[in-house]
C-alpha cells in the first residue's frame, strides 16, 4: 500500500473526483478526512472507506471560510495525530460569457477554487512544517493552461492554482513539503453533466481527445495518489496533466 499509515484530508470529496480521490487513498492505506459542504454525503463516503478496511471521518467545511478550514485541519490532527496529505479538490464552475458574468459569479468561483486552496494549504502547512514532511496536491485544470470559452472566472482560478503551486513548492521545500497539482481534462462528473448529456457536444469534445474517451474520476485519483506517495518524493512544483492528450494538439 503506497499510503499505508498516512493521514489525508480531501476537500470537495462527497462526489466526483474528490470522492474518487478519497476512496483511492483509502485503498492505498490512508486514513481519510472526507470534507465537503454536505455532511450526510461525506458520511456516506466514509462508510465506503470503512468497507475498504480503512479509517475515515466526515467534516463539514466551507473552504472559503478560514475558521472552518482551520477547524477541519485541527479535527484531522486531533483524530489521527498528524496530517500528511492535503488534497485541495473543492471546486465549482460557472459557464457564462464575460458580458454576462457578474461580480457574484466571479467571487463565487474564485473564492472556492483559489482562495480555498490558499486557506487549506496554509492550514495544512503549519502542521506539516512542524513534522518536517507533507504532500499538498491541488486540482487545477487544463483550463488553467489554455483558454475555454465562457469560463473567465474558472480559467483565472485554475491558472492561479498552477502559479500558487509553483510558489508554494519553492517556499515549503526547506520543510520537505512537496507541492504539486493535477490538471484534469474533460472528466465525467456532475460538473460536466451538461456536456455529457448533449451527444453533439460530447462528440465535439471527443474529437479533441487523442485517446478517444472522456476521462473518469478514477483517472485523476490515481494521479493524485502518485503525487501523495513516496514515488513522487523528488517531484515538486509540477502540474501533472491528465487529459487524454488534449494539450498535445
Amino acid at each position: 500500500m503506497k499510503l499505508k499509515g498516512k493521514v489525508a484530508v480531501v476537500t470537495g470529496s462527497r462526489r466526483g473526483i474528490g470522492r474518487a480521490i478519497a476512496l483511492e487513498m483509502a485503498r492505498e492505506g490512508a486514513k481519510v478526512v472526507v470534507s465537503d459542504i454536505e455532511l450526510n454525503e461525506c458520511q456516506a463516503v466514509c462508510e465506503e472507506i470503512r468497507k475498504l478496511g480503512s479509517e475515515a471521518i466526515a467534516v463539514k467545511c466551507d473552504v472559503t471560510k478560514k475558521d472552518e478550514v482551520d477547524a477541519m485541519v485541527e479535527k484531522a490532527v486531533q483524530k489521527f495525530g498528524r496530517i500528511d496529505i492535503m488534497a485541495n479538490n473543492a471546486g465549482v464552475y460557472v459557464a457564462k460569457p464575460l458580458s454576462q458574468t457578474t461580480e457574484h459569479d466571479w467571487d463565487f468561483v474564485v473564492d472556492i477554487n483559489l482562495k480555498g486552496v490558499f486557506l487549506c494549504s496554509s492550514a495544512a502547512a503549519r502542521h506539516m512544517m512542524k513534522q518536517g514532511s507533507g504532500k499538498i496536491i491541488s486540482t487545477a485544470s487544463i483550463a488553467g493552461k489554455v483558454g475555454f470559452a465562457d469560463s473567465s472566472a474558472y480559467c483565472a482560478s485554475k491558472g492561479g492554482i498552477i502559479s500558487m503551486t509553483r510558489e508554494l513548492a519553492m517556499e515549503l521545500a526547506p520543510y520537505k513539503i512537496n507541492v504539486n497539482a493535477v490538471a484534469p481534462g474533460v472528466i465525467d462528473t456532475n460538473m460536466t453533466k451538461g456536456f455529457m448529456d448533449d451527444e453533439k457536444a460530447k462528440q465535439g469534445l471527443l474529437m479533441s481527445i487523442p485517446l478517444g474517451r472522456i476521462g473518469k474520476p478514477e483517472d485523476i485519483a490515481k494521479a493524485v495518489v502518485f503525487l501523495a506517495s513516496e514515488d513522487s518524493d523528488y517531484v515538486t512544483g509540477h502540474v501533472l496533466v491528465v487529459d487524454g492528450g488534449w494539450l498535445t494538439q
